[in-house]
């Protein structure tokens, strides 16, 4: 099943999305398109992990790390399916990053490796944007790079874990304007999924909700006001959503 979040006339509902990709309320209504926003599937602590595919540390030219290498991200930077990322002004270099998330369905702590699959609740597409100007150090990315306000689009919803046959044999690819401009598979993690669900667990408790972005493969591109960026990982889920300028970005919280 797949799971999403919407809000219609101000209201947050959790909602279903059947094979025909019409969003069903608990009620069984079927909304049409255009009435009504898509949010967040999930809440949160997130998990994002650097350099976790060999290609992309290529790309950067790092070599893969010896264990998994981990920052946070705060719910500020969330937003759904299908809405605006913006671009801040006077940035030379602003790019995606398709990447499979976990989402973690019961509470886990010292997990290991061998039943941490049991823990997983189901996945989703996440779009974790940077802007390479600030990044000093890529093993720590400064807030400046990674957690800003509307960068990091997640959804459009979960699906369960029992749908994905391998999580770790699923392609992922990015768009831009329909152009192809990244292509890989999750077959190249540096660290699985149980391999990561434990190495976190040891550290703090993960609870439902919690989500797991896994990394981006290689095939970065810079990103500009106007365009629309689809990020989808197979058997997942498809994620659009359109890069504007900080200056219109602050004429609609007004």
């Amino acid at each position: 099943m797949k799971h999403a979040r919407v809000k219609v006339n101000d209201q947050t509902l959790n909602v279903t999305v059947n094979d025909n990709n019409q969003v069903v309320t608990a009620s069984g209504e079927v909304l049409d398109a255009g009435s009504f926003t898509w949010l967040p599937p999930c809440e949160g602590k997130m998990f994002v992990l650097a350099i976790n595919y060999a290609d992309h540390a290529a790309e950067l030219s790092f070599k893969a790390p010896d264990e998994p290498l981990v920052f946070l991200k705060n719910s500020n930077t969330l937003i759904g399916h299908e809405q605006n990322t913006y671009r801040p002004d006077n940035v030379d270099y602003m790019h995606y990053e398709c990447e499979l998330v976990v989402v973690i369905g019961k509470e886990a702590k010292n997990v290991s490796k061998e039943d941490a699959m049991s823990y997983v609740g189901g996945y989703t597409v996440g779009n974790d944007y940077a802007i390479r100007d600030y990044l000093e150090n890529y093993y720590r990315p400064n807030l400046r790079v990674k957690s800003r306000d509307t960068c990091t689009p997640i959804g459009p919803y979960i699906v369960d874990a029992d749908q994905i046959q391998d999580p770790h044999n699923l392609v992922l690819r990015t768009y831009i304007n329909g152009e192809l401009k990244q292509e890989g598979n999750t077959k190249d993690l540096v660290f699985d999924i149980p391999h990561l669900i434990s190495y976190l667990s040891e550290i703090m408790t993960l609870t439902p909700g919690d989500m797991i972005f896994t990394g981006t493969p290689e095939g970065l591109a810079d990103v500009k006001p106007g365009d629309v960026v689809t990020t989808e990982v197979e058997g997942v889920g498809v994620l659009t959503n359109t890069i504007i300028s900080e200056s219109e970005y602050l004429a609609s919280l007004n």
